[in-house]
């Protein structure tokens, strides 16, 4: 049983991992149980080149992201777990939590993020009262979201990056993932507004 769940291994899902591991040492997380379903095969950063990110050397392709993130999420927060090589079928709401099925596994956790992308090609089952055509996306592209207020599908259940209905653009993608990862931890701070920074 995980008190949180990502899907989807790209921009938005290992910004929001990364967030959430760097709370390990807050009261509130220590003690929370986190992973991703790392689905990184069909992120749009496979194929990215960026010259024009803050922070990134021009150059720096979105599969070296991938790698990198990767990495990253596992070195300084292993408490994170990495589920590779499974793809999520199918989310089922119960009373009491979410259920995750997998083509290998099922999972429980009382909250569930949707980081995944924005295509029509989306298949994952237990979504379709919440897909709609994309709203800051050209018809003819048929891209969809996950209808949502601020992030938010409805109760423990979050929508992050592209699906969540922002503009293909990586710093929204990272942003929209942080976003949802501070009001997780607002969540288990008992509503008190939080936000994690690292200081030299």
């Amino acid at each position: 049983m995980f008190d949180a769940l990502i899907i989807g291994g790209g921009a938005a899902g290992l910004s929001c991992a990364l967030v959430l591991g760097s709370a390990k040492n807050k009261s509130f997380a220590k003690d929370k149980k986190v992973a991703i379903i790392m689905h990184q095969k069909t992120s749009h950063l496979q194929t990215a080149l960026f010259n024009n990110v803050l922070g990134l050397s021009p150059g720096t392709t979105g599969e070296s992201i991938l790698t990198n993130g990767t990495k990253q999420l596992k070195d300084l927060y292993s408490a994170i777990e990495q589920i590779d090589n499974e793809k999520v079928l199918e989310v089922k709401k119960t009373s009491n939590y979410f259920a995750i099925i997998t083509n290998k596994n099922t999972y429980k956790s009382e909250i569930v993020v949707v980081a995944v992308g924005y295509t029509n090609l989306f298949n994952i089952g237990g979504f379709d009262n919440y897909i709609e055509a994309h709203p800051r996306a050209t018809i003819e592209k048929n891209r969809i979201w996950l209808k949502n207020t601020d992030h938010l599908v409805e109760k423990n259940l979050y929508v992050a990056g592209t699906l969540a209905g922002w503009r293909s653009q990586f710093a929204m993608a990272c942003g929209s993932g942080a976003h949802v990862a501070t009001d997780i931890l607002t969540l288990w701070n008992g509503g008190k507004h939080t936000k994690v920074h690292d200081k030299v």
